[in-house]
């Protein structure tokens, strides 16, 4: 009965007229980003995050998730019909679904898509409604200790599951935790690492760094490419699937909605993860006739079905930890500071309007998602004629902007330009910037536990192995380390010995 009271209070702040307009346009732009190779939805996101702040905090966390699950819908619209994927989560839908196109099936791939993928968003929301009090009532019984080495095994998650290099990851994650120390000692009011410079006594801005990296780095890095458009040649035709098709795809929505929710909440993997794995088991277990990669429907159904449920309940460990999972989950805790809310369990309690409110907006937006991408998809693929080269420039003049406005400071837009050009070489040299971005959002509070820990044990840094949770998640971080290194490390002993 406290979860339907709950949820009647999210729906009442999600039902607003200005909360459904604010979850509109954040679909909107969702699908628009999720069309558009190259703009994804945390450089969105980034951007907005200067608009965030003239709006309550509700409407602000609604419009950013909007962004961020709606552009897993959009993702498989360009994938389907010009194989070419809006977003990562979408690279395995274009296996089958253009496979479908080219054989004059590209509607029911459509189709398929947007059913599944609302499905998957209305159970993985059900998910987090029922999942996250009884984890945030869990979390606000952890201490200091509790939290440093829950962030500390967050963050080794989100190393290993990270592209590339294993030893540039770590190196990007111990860089954004520096970065986080900067500014004002909390205990001391002391002025640290700041090389004399006033604009970053309170700190590097969060948004003028968010926006350095994906807003312009990431945007310029994807110029080089070769143009990502191209004309549609497949008609789409009629976009609900038949009954038979419904049917015959039950079992792939089901196991991909199942397989979704649950690799969506590991800190790193959220969508894309669950794409990869949701197609890899359909593969082996779908009954026969299998003809995967050759426009098997279930091929878009699973993974388009996991790739939202693992985008939805990649928001229970930043709801109910205050830990991001992702990129855009580090955008949303971003967000919840600037407007001046700690995140973690604390937020059920003493913003529950807020809390319920996004997560009933999850339904809201889901609903109007399916509207959205089954009438319009010529809209959509209109918009694939835009030149990127067009894009480019709008996106830097409103970075600028949106780093001037948050504290009305010049020194911010040369903080974000010196990012940026940071983070174009950091590209260059296959440096993945999420870990970086993970790292500075919680490197101030893993300090601040760690501290805080160290100051109740009076020094005894046996405190975080002596508390069993702790020492859990540490084990945890320990054994994901060893997983990923253990390969390389019989690797080389293979080679020395073979020289």
């Amino acid at each position: 009965m406290d979860v339907l009271a709950n949820l009647g209070l999210g729906f009442a702040v999600a039902l607003t007229v200005q909360n459904v307009v604010y979850c509109f346009i954040g679909v909107l732009l969702g699908t628009v980003i999720g069309v558009l190779p190259g703009i994804g939805p945390v450089t969105t996101v980034a951007m907005l995050l200067p608009i965030s702040f003239t709006l309550p905090p509700e409407s602000a966390l609604i419009l950013l998730a909007g962004i961020y699950y709606g552009a897993q819908y959009g993702g498989s619209t360009t994938a389907i019909l010009v194989n070419i994927p809006g977003e990562a989560s979408s690279v395995v839908t274009t296996i089958d679904g253009h496979a479908m196109a080219r054989a004059g099936r590209a509607g029911p791939a459509l189709g398929i898509a947007a059913i599944g993928s609302f499905f998957a968003g209305c159970v993985s929301t059900l998910v987090i409604a029922l999942a996250a009090p009884p984890l945030a009532a869990i979390a606000l019984q952890f201490g200091p200790a509790e939290y440093f080495s829950l962030m500390v095994c967050g963050l080794i998650a989100a190393v290993v599951l990270a592209r590339g290099s294993l030893i540039k990851a770590i190196a990007m994650v111990v860089l954004g935790l520096l970065l986080g120390l900067v500014g004002t000692d909390v205990n001391s009011a002391t002025r640290r690492f700041n090389f004399g410079m006033t604009g970053l006594a309170d700190g590097i801005e969060f948004v003028a760094l968010s926006m350095a990296i994906y807003g312009i780095a990431e945007v310029t890095y994807n110029l080089e490419g070769k143009p990502q458009t191209g004309a549609v040649s497949v008609p789409v035709g009629r976009v609900w699937p038949s009954l038979d098709d419904l049917k015959y795809c039950l079992g792939a929505i089901l196991r991909g909605t199942g397989f979704g929710a649950m690799l969506g909440v590991l800190p790193g993997g959220g969508a894309l993860l669950a794409s990869f794995a949701a197609y890899t088991l359909e593969k082996n277990v779908a009954r026969p006739p299998r003809r995967f990669g050759h426009g098997d429907i279930r091929g878009v159904a699973a993974p388009e079905s996991a790739n939202n449920a693992g985008a939805q309940t990649s928001f229970i460990p930043m709801l109910t930890l205050g830990i991001p999972g992702n990129p855009t989950m580090a955008m949303m805790i971003g967000a919840l500071m600037i407007h001046g809310i700690a995140p973690g369990p604390r937020v059920m309690t003493d913003r529950p309007g807020l809390f319920w409110g996004l997560i009933a907006s999850m339904w809201i937006g889901n609903l109007m998602l399916v509207v959205l991408n089954l009438p319009l998809v010529g809209m959509w693929v209109k918009l694939l004629s835009v030149p990127y080269r067009l894009l480019y420039p709008a996106i830097i003049v409103f970075c600028c902007i949106g780093a001037y406005t948050i504290n009305s400071k010049p020194f911010d837009v040369f903080v974000m330009a010196f990012f940026a050009v940071f983070g174009y070489v950091a590209l260059k040299l296959e440096c993945e910037p999420a870990p970086l971005i993970l790292g500075f959002v919680l490197g101030p509070m893993m300090e601040e536990n760690l501290r805080r820990a160290l100051l109740i044990s009076r020094g005894d840094a046996m405190v975080f192995v002596q508390e069993p949770i702790s020492l859990a998640f540490l084990l945890i971080a320990a054994g994901l380390l060893i997983v990923l290194a253990a390969p390389a490390i019989r690797r080389k002993r293979e080679e020395a010995l073979t020289e």
